[in-house]
């Protein structure tokens, strides 16, 4: 798979969401301007420049709403950057030398991903009360980033498959999608904004409306009458908000799958192997925890999680289908290998540190198992070992002889990385 096209196919998709969701901010001002226009030539006593000036106030007055409420929510949004989102969550710091071989394991994680994405290490948070393998980077910048990890994510994943997402995080962090996210959130409450003004409106002119309404003094009509142009106003204005909000956030889990995608390409690229990141999807979909995360907080962070954090119908899933995401990766995956899974892990859950153990990682408390190896290929393990193998130790003799002298598996084994490599790069 070429995961430099696919990033600039998801990075074109991601500019076309925006433009949509500002297309979608000129609609509904569009909108409001129409029913106010036709409400003032239903008069039958406003000139042109009179219409030109209305439409004028109309959508300066609507963008104003917009505008203004979007950047006090957003400034909102920024305040205490990833640590605060982190610690609202119910995550707990973890300590610059940690002493438990798990915390340990994810440091030296973040910090190699840190290295290879050319980023400052970020605050370091965990869930210790979420069983669900679930991550999530929050914060404005690179500099104000915290990366959170569950507790299920320390326990079931093993040490590559930890390093796919704590990269799919880092990606988020590199290519700016908590920025990008804070700013559709904060244009979502500027048009939520809308619907509370339009509410407010309507609740004035049904007042006017009740209370001088039948009047026959010339005044009371006057304001029965404004109150009947508040009643169609409020009503515009409602319709504009539910309408906007409606489909902003359609626009916006549109806008959030797609950065997924984008993440678990750039992951791919910060880790060079697709293993880990896969092996990590896959335990999300066979484990019965999931991804799931019980904190009511949850939906607040939705958009920066790894995976789903609740369900969700499909058009509010802020992530692709997780049998999508694996089979983007390898393309073999089918939903029965899944189920394959799942029934595996039904009576024992898989232990990430006893993984580690059987690849050998230092630090690991189980020993590691010697496996089987194949004719011709020293240290290789077979294929079918369902557990990663701790590769024997090979005499460096048997390496210097092999030069100059490579073998039918020397061949085989070049020509699968030949074909591995992209085209605009072979």
């Amino acid at each position: 798979m070429d995961f430099f096209e696919r990033e600039r196919h998801v990075r074109a998709a991601s500019r076309r969401l925006v433009i949509l969701f500002v297309l979608a901010v000129l609609g509904i001002t569009a909108l409001v301007d129409a029913a106010v226009l036709a409400g003032t030539a239903s008069q039958g006593q406003a000139t042109a420049q009179d219409l030109v000036g209305t439409a004028v106030l109309v959508s300066g007055a609507v963008l104003l709403i917009i505008g203004g409420v979007s950047i006090v929510k957003t400034l909102t949004l920024r305040q205490g950057g990833g640590v605060k989102v982190a610690e609202s969550l119910g995550g707990v710091r973890m300590p610059d030398i940690p002493t438990d071989p798990k915390l340990k394991r994810y440091r030296n994680v973040v910090e190699e991903i840190a290295i290879a994405s050319s980023t400052p290490v970020p605050v370091l948070y965990y869930l210790p009360e979420e069983a669900g393998i679930n991550a999530f980077a929050a914060g404005y910048t690179p500099a104000d980033a915290a990366v959170c990890v569950t507790q299920g994510s320390l326990d079931r994943l093993n040490r590559d498959e930890l390093q796919g997402v704590i990269a799919h995080e880092f990606s988020h962090i590199v290519n700016g999608d908590m920025r990008l996210s804070l700013r559709l959130i904060g244009v979502l409450a500027g048009i939520l904004a809308l619907w509370v003004v339009g509410h407010t409106v309507l609740y004035v002119g049904r007042t006017l409306m009740l209370a001088f309404g039948r009047s026959r003094d010339r005044s009371g009509a006057a304001v029965g009458g404004t109150g009947l142009a508040l009643l169609a106003l409020g009503l515009v204005l409602l319709l504009a908000g539910w309408l906007g909000v409606f489909f902003g956030r359609l626009i916006k889990a549109a806008f959030s799958r797609q950065r997924e995608y984008l993440a678990d390409a750039s992951a791919v690229q910060y880790t060079r192997q697709t293993s880990g990141l896969t092996g990590a999807l896959k335990k999300i979909g066979g484990l019965e925890a999931g991804s799931q995360l019980r904190s009511p907080k949850t939906e607040n962070v939705s958009h920066m999680l790894f995976g789903e954090g609740k369900k969700v119908s499909a058009a509010y899933a802020t992530h692709p289908p997780l049998i999508e995401r694996i089979q983007a990766l390898e393309p073999g995956f089918t939903p029965s290998n899944l189920e394959g899974l799942r029934e595996s892990w039904l009576g024992q859950p898989p232990d990430g540190m006893q993984e580690d153990a059987r690849m050998g990682f230092a630090g690991a408390s189980v020993p590691p198992t010697a496996p089987e190896v194949q004719q011709g290929h020293p240290g290789v393990p077979q294929g079918a070992a369902t557990l990663p193998q701790a590769p024997r130790r090979v005499d460096a003799r048997e390496y210097t002889a092999a030069v100059g002298n490579p073998t039918a598996a020397s061949y085989e084994a070049g020509a699968r990385i030949r074909t591995a490599i992209p085209e605009h790069l072979a």
